[in-house]
């Protein structure tokens, strides 16, 4: 017996997210999920006339087979992941965590080749501009312990914030989208942190439910080489197996020139993985009214309300910047009171004050509008 929450994911999933039609190809990454969810979704699937293809994952298989991979095993199969991912119209990732550091003994250099020859050319080079895709997490007790909550609380928790009404948030993202069409110079301040940039003309792109669950977020890019400042990030970060704290990154004309955190050592070496990582290629704004606290996943953490993400490494194709790489680190500032507060200014205006819109234009955005 299945709980009936999955069902109304599943159609959040194939319905809403990436829009499933009769005939098109969908295919099911499942890493350590129950296979009563992976059966709803594909009986989804079916109902609505869709061709399924489903890999089942294990994170800790996954961790072996990098362990003693080289080139050739991840480029094989690379190569054979992107012959099955240019055969689908959409993608639904679905990640399970029973260990959140499993990778974390995995040599940089495997990790590095993983990027370099399956994930980058499969995910970031081709099933991110060309696919309908949405990337989710499932519950686990793992999960529920990151979030110091109860494994039932956390599952009540997660269906909520998955299952809300996107197209009530989708309506209340467009004021947001069209003052940030509007902006040139954009600034960023805080406890530790002045960070200014230009946005202009970078296209703006809302995320209402389409491409994560959960989601909440409206993003766009840094025009390339006008980041300057210092931003200190106060969200922990989980990236590559390792947990990051304290994360302090100094820039210079789009650059990270100086780069600190609770393993230093480990946070340049992923800003040294290509020419592109000490670049941005993302800022976003969080609004989602479920999520309100950061709990180590970065699909719930950049989507808390009254924080930003601002993301060493690859830029979006719908808001291009041109900076390319096989690093996309969503670094997560929260800036409610909790936090230490903080301000952001639209060419000149505060528009947001302590993780508060504070212009009538955009307050239909704060928490107790969206619920």
């Amino acid at each position: 017996m299945y709980d009936p929450r999955m069902r109304k994911l599943a159609d959040v999933l194939i319905d809403h997210s990436v829009r499933l039609q009769k005939g098109e190809t969908v295919y099911i990454e499942a890493f350590d999920v129950p296979t009563e969810m992976v059966e709803v979704l594909l009986d989804k699937v079916y109902e609505v006339g869709g061709v399924p293809m489903l890999a089942l994952r294990s994170a800790r298989l996954l961790r072996k087979l990098l362990i003693g991979a080289d080139q050739k095993t991840l480029s094989q199969i690379g190569e054979v992941e992107l012959v099955k991912m240019k055969k689908a119209q959409a993608y639904i990732g679905m990640r399970g965590s029973y260990n959140i550091t499993e990778n974390s003994d995995v040599p940089a250099e495997k990790t590095d080749m993983f990027m370099k020859c399956w994930s980058g050319p499969v995910h970031t080079e081709w099933r991110v501009p060309n696919t309908k895709w949405v990337v989710l997490r499932w519950p686990t007790s793992s999960m529920a312990q990151q979030a110091q909550m109860s494994t039932e609380g956390f599952e009540d928790f997660y269906f909520d914030t998955c299952t809300l009404d996107y197209s009530k948030m989708s309506k209340a993202m467009d004021p947001l989208v069209s003052v940030l069409e509007r902006t040139d110079k954009v600034r960023i301040v805080g406890p530790g942190t002045d960070l200014s940039f230009s946005i202009k003309d970078i296209p703006v792109v809302k995320c209402d439910g389409e491409r994560n669950i959960p989601d909440g977020e409206i993003y766009t890019a840094p025009v390339k080489d006008s980041v300057n400042g210092t931003i200190s990030y106060n969200a922990r970060s989980l990236y590559q197996g390792k947990i990051f704290e304290n994360v302090v990154l100094k820039f210079k004309d789009g650059k990270v020139v100086e780069a600190t955190s609770s393993d230093t050592e480990s946070l340049n070496v992923i800003l040294d993985t290509d020419e592109g990582a000490r670049y941005v290629g993302e800022f976003a704004i969080g609004v989602n009214p479920f999520v309100n606290k950061a709990m180590l996943d970065t699909l719930f953490d950049e989507k808390i309300a009254g924080s930003i993400h601002f993301t060493p490494g690859n830029a979006y194709q719908e808001a291009d910047n041109g900076n390319k790489s096989n690093v996309h680190w969503d670094l997560v500032l929260v800036q409610t009171p909790e936090w230490g507060g903080g301000e952001i200014y639209f060419d000149g205006l505060l528009v947001r004050k302590d993780g508060r819109f504070v212009i009538d234009e955009l307050k239909g955005l704060n928490p107790e509008n969206l619920v």
